[in-house]
């Protein structure tokens, strides 16, 4: 019905701005490019451009056509590179990550890719797992490290060491020396992951207790946010503790002991993606991962 020339000069169209630009590209009049944009829409059966005004502007329709011609052309690209390239990842790879990866392998990971594949261009995603798990599905991302609940059907699951959790408070705060109960530390305000997230939930959950008065729990999207408002005081937080005890980190905070029943879960990290389209690329994501998975930062 149609050709990969039509995506790439749609794909233009739109990148550019407007018929001039992108005929000027293919060194072809204006005319040219408006007709062969008509011919596509006949045989397609739909408007894929509002031409109600000047500006250009997809329809709907046109929109949802270009998205997934737009997976057409990676996949034709793909197959290409396999075939005449074999074992040599190029282009651009679509990479998400929860933000504690992002404090943790992240550095270490993408380094011995870069190292690795010099010809590959990295584009990073930072997200909640249940998102990256979308993007994921939809192939907006190539290969996602994300909670292993949130892994979507059919995808692969490449697990990573637990990420440990802990308590943490400003160095300058004064506290019993003794681990800490429930009680206690629900006198402080709390800082931690964003709502709907497991530790989140999790946090909540602790300090649901009628005996105990629940206290003010914060989140964030960002932990870097939240070890910067723990060290300035602003409450006790918990963070990945490999993040929170990192030395290339300036920010001073120290670990609270705490007793058995405000201990947190682990949280189980995966390397995740779908093997008929992306096996090359998320073998060589996840040997990188695992390679740098809980060393030193």
């Amino acid at each position: 019905m149609f050709e990969f020339k039509d995506i790439e000069i749609l794909q233009d169209i739109v990148k550019a701005g407007g018929f001039r630009a992108a005929a000027q590209k293919y060194d072809l009049s204006q005319s040219a490019i408006s007709s062969r944009v008509s011919a596509l829409e006949k045989k397609l059966g739909i408007l894929l451009f509002d031409r109600s005004n000047r500006q250009v502007r997809l329809t709907a329709a046109g929109l949802r056509f270009l998205e997934e011609a737009q997976r057409l052309l990676r996949a034709r690209d793909r197959i290409w590179q396999e075939l005449t390239h074999p074992g040599e990842l190029s282009g651009t790879v679509r990479i998400g990550v929860a933000e504690t990866i992002v404090h943790t392998i992240l550095t270490g990971m993408l380094n011995k890719l870069k190292n690795d594949y010099a010809k590959v261009r990295f584009e990073l995603s930072v997200d909640t797992s249940s998102q990256l798990a979308t993007l994921l599905a939809d192939d907006v991302l190539d290969v996602a490290i994300l909670l292993r609940d949130s892994v979507p059907q059919g995808a692969v699951a490449v697990p990573l060491r637990p990420v440990q959790l802990g308590w943490y408070c400003t160095e300058s705060m004064d506290l019993p020396d003794h681990p800490l109960s429930l009680g206690e530390l629900a006198k402080h305000a709390i800082v931690t992951f964003p709502k709907g997230t497991l530790p989140f939930r999790e946090v909540e959950s602790i300090f649901s207790a009628p005996d105990i008065s629940p206290p003010a729990l914060h989140g964030s999207a960002s932990l870097s946010t939240v070890k910067h408002l723990v060290s300035g005081g602003f409450g006790i937080g918990v963070l990945p503790v490999l993040m929170a005890e990192s030395t290339s980190w300036d920010e001073h905070i120290k670990s609270i002991p705490v007793r058995d029943e405000a201990r947190l879960s682990e949280l189980h990290f995966v390397i995740s993606y779908f093997p008929e389209r992306n096996r090359e690329i998320g073998e060589a994501v996840s040997q990188a991962a695992r390679l740098f998975d809980h060393n030193d930062l």
